[in-house]
This record gives structure tokens, C-alpha cells and sequence, in this order.
């Protein structure tokens, strides 16, 4: 009885309390069942389900960094590479290739010298292979 108290004080100290209650019901046989009401699980608003897409249009090299930690927290990433130098361009799809590879996901050209790269758990539908010109990286 002590060990309770003391474990039920403890437990309201750090905010600890257990989150259901139980009640006891005694059967036809005189025998006491105790029966646990179980609260369900509740996902907090703007929880992990609600999925974002985030917009890039890089200048030098060194902005690859934050389009790749958008896309290992889980985020598909637009990048538009038009106001980037070609030869650097090509590193950053290079590197941007690489990081979807580690993570399952994959990498599409969308448009002229426009990408998308989505990580483990986007489908994307469709396919703009035939309507772009390939001279364009």
C-alpha cells in the first residue's frame, strides 16, 4: 500500500499518471474481474501525415546542403536551376542524385532544367519524358 502511494505521488511529480482507470466488476460466480478502460491513441494536429513540398531555385553549389535536409526530413523538393551556371547545375544533380538514391527515393526532371526529388513514400504519376527537350542537362 505504501509502495503505492509512493509510486502514485511520484508519478503525479513528474507528470507521469497512468491514463486510463479501472474499474471491477464482480461475475455471476462471485468472482471479482478487474477491467481496464484504455484511452485511444490521438495524432496531434499538423503531425507527421501532413506531407510539404519545398521550392528551391539554387545559386552556387554550396545551397545543395539545405534542399538535402529537406529531403531527409522527409519533404519532396522542387529545385529550379535557372538562375545556376550549367556545370554547376550538373554537380548539384549529381549530389541531389546520390542523397535519393540513400533514402530510397528518386529524382525526375519535370521541366526545362526543373527537378523533383521525392524520398521513400511519394508516388509520382505521369511522365513529361517525351514532351522535354533533352539538350538541356
Amino acid at each position: 500500500m505504501i509502495k503505492m502511494a509512493l509510486g502514485s505521488k511520484l508519478s503525479r511529480f513528474f507528470g507521469i499518471e497512468d491514463d486510463y482507470e479501472e474499474s471491477v466488476d464482480e461475475n455471476q460466480d462471485g468472482i471479482n474481474y478487474q477491467k481496464q478502460n484504455v484511452v485511444p491513441f490521438r495524432e496531434k494536429k499538423g503531425g507527421s501525415s501532413e506531407k510539404k513540398i519545398a521550392l528551391f531555385e539554387p545559386r552556387i553549389y554550396s545551397d545543395v546542403k539545405a534542399i538535402a535536409t529537406k529531403l531527409l526530413h522527409d519533404q519532396a523538393v522542387v529545385i529550379n536551376f535557372q538562375r545556376m551556371d550549367d556545370a554547376q547545375a550538373h554537380r548539384v544533380v549529381d549530389f541531389l542524385t546520390g542523397t535519393v538514391f540513400a533514402i530510397g527515393g528518386e529524382i525526375q526532371r519535370i521541366g526545362d532544367q526543373i527537378f523533383l526529388c521525392t524520398p521513400h513514400g511519394y508516388v509520382v504519376e505521369g511522365d513529361l519524358e517525351d514532351k522535354l527537350d533533352h539538350d538541356n542537362f
